[in-house]
Formats: C-alpha cells, structure tokens, sequence
C-alpha cells in the first residue's frame, strides 16, 4: 500500500501564494509520473500539473504562467508553488502518484485532498 500525505492548503489573498506539498511513502518501487488535480464542488476534476520522474511538466490552461510542479526523487514528495492566486483557484487540491510495482504495474493513488481558499 502507498500512503500520500498532502500539506500547505489554507487560505490566502488574492494575489497571494501557497506551497502545497505531497509526500509518497509505504510500498513503492519506483515513483511514476505524480502530481496535482483540483476540484470545485458539482465540477469536475480538474489537472492542475504533473511531472514525470524525469522532470518533464505538464500544465492545466488555468496553472501555466503561476503556478510551478517540482518533486524531491530522494523524498518522494512533490510540490506545487501557486503565485497569483485568484478567487477562481479556490478547490480542493488532490495529490495523486502513478507507482509501479517490481512486476512492471502502475497504481495510481489519490491522496485526502487539501482545501485552499483564495478571497477577494
């Protein structure tokens, strides 16, 4: 089993800015691609960014140009720094982590999720 433990969500300003981190730990041969999704209540989820185990980034229209995907190989821990906060990026904010077994399967896991709230 693989454990991910999200940290950094609050509230913050307008213009503001958060650190979200997620940390992978439990039974993991190798870490995949790992990541952020976010969702609004009666939306659907939404991607936020992604990034591959070798440091390839994808970006969701509403987080290019703000926000920024790293990860930690060693920590097996991922983060999302938000810049420029607006109203509209307030959500739940999901973690999730692709992990691979010695068999060569992949296993997608979420974690518990994380609320930011961005005022006006």
């Amino acid at each position: 089993q693989v454990q991910l433990v999200e940290s950094g969500g609050g509230l913050v300003q307008a213009g503001g800015s958060l650190r979200l981190s997620c940390q992978a730990s439990g039974s993991i041969f190798s870490l995949n691609a790992m990541g952020w999704y976010r969702q609004v209540p009666g939306k659907q989820r939404e991607l936020v960014a992604t990034i591959n185990s070798d440091g390839s980034t994808k970006y969701g229209d509403s987080a290019k140009g703000r926000f920024t995907i790293s990860r930690d190989n060693a920590k097996n821990t991922v983060y999302l720094q938000m810049n420029s906060l607006k109203p509209e990026d307030t959500a739940v904010y999901y973690c999730f982590a692709v992990v691979a077994s010695r068999g060569g399967y992949e296993y997608d896991y979420w974690g518990q999720g994380t609320q930011v709230t961005v005022s006006s």
